[in-house]
């Protein structure tokens, strides 16, 4: 009887708690409020169904609970038990799949009116390349990466040589316009994510993945890394910057663009921005320092 009542106070207190909970989602700052919704649904039908079995089980404890002289019932089949159950399991299995299926259709079909920009991935930072006045981007290789040459970009590409490139130094987008994001990584699985976009997608290694999202208001968030990706991971963080379309174009005309960023590796320019930029994010992971001095000691070939 006891243990009946403690699993059914704890049913009813773990309900209690999820509404007076003080932690709740973080304010959206794009168009995917549906995946909001899709997970509220996942919660309501997991909710329920924590509940029903919780008290059956209470019950079951308590119905069933010894008597002396009592003998169990064997009873092998029970078709309309079995039916119930598995209309019921496919019912939930429907509501927690379809939102799910439905919105992902959506999160992957992008709008014809959306601009484009890759995000690399490697340990443990982040790079964005934008087109340039083409409006294309070049095509590109791991094959091509080099210390002068960080993304890769194909250099006998005649598209990707006005391909504006981002090191160092803060994701910038602009307000209400729909944007498609390349991810690639170069090296293991990573996962771009900015909680506040309820937008983040796989990164894997000789793969492009995609999705699209629309910024709605202006700030500045974090962008994380949702894959455990090596011993520098937590330090893997970066920041996307939401402005008005004005001031997009405007930090968009400062960056380098491929052929710039070419001459400016011959003159040592790109390893000073390197180091400033290390010095404005602070101490990193000792492993990260050792990795990244080991690929610059390797020499300028390719990055393995």
């Amino acid at each position: 009887m006891i243990v009946a009542v403690v699993i059914a106070i704890l049913t009813v207190g773990s309900v209690v708690f999820h509404f007076v909970s003080p932690w709740s989602a973080t304010e959206i700052a794009s168009n995917w409020g549906n995946i909001d919704t899709t997970l509220s649904i996942t919660f309501l039908v997991t909710g329920i169904v924590y509940v029903v079995v919780l008290f059956f089980t209470a019950y079951c404890v308590w119905r069933f609970r010894h008597k002396p002289g009592a003998k169990a019932e064997y009873e092998p089949e029970n078709k309309k038990l079995e039916a119930w159950l598995i209309g019921l399991t496919t019912v939930g299995v429907i509501a927690l799949l379809a939102p799910g299926l439905f919105v992902w259709g959506q999160y992957v079909t992008v709008p014809d009116d959306a601009a484009e920009f890759e995000v690399l991935g490697k340990q443990w930072e982040w790079a964005y390349r934008f087109p340039g006045a083409d409006g294309l981007l070049g095509t590109s290789d791991v094959r091509h990466i080099t210390f002068e040459n960080p993304f890769g970009v194909n250099p006998d590409d005649p598209n990707g040589q006005d391909d504006i490139l981002v090191e160092f130094e803060d994701l910038h987008l602009p307000l209400d316009q729909p944007v498609k994001v390349l991810l690639r990584s170069i090296d293991v699985l990573h996962d771009f994510y900015v909680p506040e976009f309820r937008a983040k997608m796989d990164m894997v290694p000789g793969l492009v993945s995609f999705f699209w999202f629309t910024p709605i208001r202006t700030g500045t968030f974090d962008i994380l890394c949702a894959e455990l990706c090596g011993s520098g991971h937590y330090n893997m963080r970066g920041k996307v910057i939401i402005e008005e379309a004005a001031a997009y174009q405007a930090w968009l005309a400062e960056q380098v663009t491929f052929a710039q960023s070419l001459e400016q590796a011959g003159n040592g320019k790109r390893e000073e921005q390197r180091l400033a930029a290390r010095s404005r994010r602070g101490p990193e992971d000792g492993s990260n320092l050792i990795s990244r001095h080991g690929a610059r000691a390797a020499g300028r070939g390719n990055v393995r």
